[in-house]
């Protein structure tokens, strides 16, 4: 594992609560060059630890306000990475993992009301190998936050 210094860890602090700060604004507050908060940043990058940034969005104010958790049962679990295959061609499943237990794959989707919702999961239902779904309707996301995990984490390097 590459090794980051506690002023690398400042630097991910301060990138964590917005990924779009300008490394002047970072050096000024940390009281280091631009210069070192580039270099640094760009060492992070290619040692892995610093993957691109992401675009957080409100899903509300695009109207998608359905959230719901789909378990899917497949045929086979060889038929495991076709369907994960397929899966990615849905874009209304915003996250699939491969598990163990009940379901083979459970996936989460984003919909803008049940009826397209139902649309989504029938799209599941259709791919080869898909045996059966179980949906699981989310009332509300009360927690859906990494950077408390992501702080913690460089807390403790």
């Amino acid at each position: 594992m590459p090794k980051i210094d506690d002023v690398d860890k400042q630097i991910l602090d301060v990138l964590i609560e917005n990924t779009r700060t300008p490394f002047t604004d970072i050096a000024k507050r940390l009281n280091i060059s631009a210069g070192t908060v580039h270099v640094r940043v760009k060492k992070m990058e290619e040692n892995g630890i610093i993957q691109g940034s992401s675009l957080t969005v409100d899903y509300e104010k695009l109207g998608y306000t359905f959230i719901a958790y789909i378990g899917v049962f497949l045929d086979k679990t060889s038929q495991t990475q076709f369907v994960i295959s397929r899966i990615t061609e849905i874009p209304y499943v915003t996250v699939a993992h491969i598990t163990t237990g009940k379901f083979n794959i459970f996936c989460k989707i984003r919909a803008r009301d049940t009826m397209h919702a139902k649309k989504v999961i029938f799209m599941l239902d259709d791919i080869e190998g898909v045996s059966r779904t179980e949906t699981m309707i989310s009332l509300e996301e009360s927690i859906n936050d990494k950077k408390r995990l992501l702080h913690k984490l460089f807390q403790d390097l």
